[in-house]
């Protein structure tokens, strides 16, 4: 059908025409957006600890009609559901650690009124002595934050969860490594670990909000890739990360690596050492592989490594988790070889400070230069309320002890937290800091509501030393 006011003849069309049709376009299109409605600005929440005004991550706000937001490592949650928006909301408060009064019926949380583009502040009592500084890995560090358009503009690494790490000083720098790793393609991820390299101090100061730059070794499209492919069936797990110099004093990056086969049984133990032009693991050899059901493999250099100088000046790498099993004159050449490998006698139990037994399942020590003790975070085995989610403080003047009392320092109701690493490398002579970092994780506890974005990843936490509260766990 023509227009009006085209010449079928010449195809032109006159000026006041084109006019004509062009104030109709305007006003069909300003008709069209005014049929619909404009999106609701979210209104912002910040959660804050009482007293110091740190922001902190991982606090669930939930409506009585059961939505739900998780603060991110700014603290900010961006509440954007349009029928909160101009009225009063209860939002019920749940974190592990944190919280704030019960009112008179017992309900914890807080009523806020909602209004779009609008802010508010949620102060929560801190109730464990570890402060949570936030998450280190995942998708989403500040994702809350960023829709309300205050949040820095961290580049994503590609990763979307991924288990324990294992970090050792090498060449000047710091590399991490995780285990299985989760990414956005596809439910099986990387199952031969992740790895990146990051400053030898990673962070400008030990408080949130918490940022991490790592520099992720990628594939060719820029995606994290797997850097410990060892020969076998099942994925590969890396432990016991160390850096030790060989016999011509160049620094070797080495690590143990277990075999997996389904459900989680290690069928086979070897040794890799990291190649620092193609910047992955390669095999060294193997030291054990299962024979038959039921055989236990024998001790090797895995865990968590730490590296001391004893009083007759030997200089030994220990391998503990938490606890020194294993020790070997601090070498490449002598890690290599099974016959310097010196059994330990790790305690099986720590008394509490309530005299109770506590026994250990994992964690790791480091010495501190600051309270010039040996210190050990660990996770409870069997703990209550959650089994394998209680974490606890000891101190030791040696590294294979005797161990002090207990103190427990963080505790999950439902959740688990596995695999405390301290940050050893971060540790100073004029600050009681101590950092350490663990995986938080629905497995192994009882069908628990997965945290999104926080489920699979690693949560980084900080004591203070002198924490009064800390005085029962003292070694004089």
């Amino acid at each position: 059908m023509p227009y009006p006011g085209w010449d079928p003849r010449t195809g032109a069309r006159s000026k006041r025409d084109v006019r004509t049709w062009r104030v109709l376009l305007l006003v069909g299109l300003a008709a069209l957006a005014g049929s619909g409605r404009a999106a609701t600005k979210p209104f912002g929440v910040q959660v804050v600890e009482e007293g110091t005004g740190w922001p902190v991550p991982l606090v669930e706000l939930r409506t009585t009609h059961q939505l739900r937001w998780i603060s991110d490592n700014g603290g900010w949650v961006a509440l954007d559901a349009p029928e909160l928006m101009g009225r009063e909301v209860w939002l019920e408060i749940r974190t592990p650690g944190y919280g704030v009064r019960p009112d008179g019926f017992g309900m914890r949380g807080v009523r806020v009124r909602p209004v779009p583009g609008g802010r508010t502040t949620v102060r929560v009592r801190r109730e464990i002595l570890a402060r949570r500084l936030g998450r280190l890995t995942g998708a989403g560090l500040f994702a809350e934050s960023r829709k309300l358009g205050i949040g820095p503009d961290e580049p994503e690494t590609g990763v979307w969860g991924c288990d324990s790490v294992q970090i050792a000083a090498h060449g000047g720098r710091l590399y991490w490594f995780w285990g299985d790793t989760t990414l956005s393609r596809y439910p099986l991820g990387i199952f031969h670990a992740t790895g990146a390299t990051t400053p030898s101090e990673p962070l400008m100061k030990p408080e949130p909000p918490l940022i991490v730059r790592y520099r992720m070794f990628t594939n060719a499209e820029g995606q994290p890739r797997p850097v410990a492919e060892m020969p076998g069936e099942g994925p590969t797990w890396l432990s016991g990360l160390v850096s030790l110099p060989d016999r011509s004093g160049r620094a070797r990056l080495v690590s143990a690596y277990a075999k997996i086969k389904p459900p989680l049984e290690v069928y086979q133990w070897g040794l890799c050492v990291w190649n620092d032009e193609a910047q992955r693991f390669e095999p060294l050899k193997v030291v054990w592989t299962r024979k038959g059901p039921g055989e236990h493999p024998p001790r090797v250099p895995e865990g968590h490594a730490v590296q001391w100088t004893d009083g007759a000046g030997r200089h030994w790498v220990l391998f503990g988790n938490p606890f020194p099993f294993l020790r070997c004159p601090a070498t490449f050449e002598t890690w290599q070889d099974p016959t310097t490998w010196e059994p330990l006698s790790p305690p099986e139990s720590l008394e509490s400070v309530q005299g109770e037994r506590v026994r250990p399942h994992s964690g790791s020590i480091a010495w501190h230069p600051w309270r010039r003790r040996w210190v050990a975070v660990f996770m409870e085995k069997f703990g209550k309320p959650s089994p394998f989610g209680e974490v606890w403080y000891a101190e030791a003047r040696s590294p294979l002890g005797p161990w002090g009392k207990a103190v427990k320092v963080l505790t999950h109701e439902n959740y688990t937290f596995y695999n405390p690493r301290i940050h050893a490398e971060t540790l100073r002579e004029d600050s009681p800091v101590l950092l350490f970092e663990g995986t938080y994780s629905r497995e192994f506890a009882n069908r628990p509501e997965p945290t999104p974005r926080y489920d699979y990843n690693q949560l980084l936490y900080r004591l203070d030393l002198d924490d009064p509260d800390l005085q029962p766990a003292r070694v004089p």
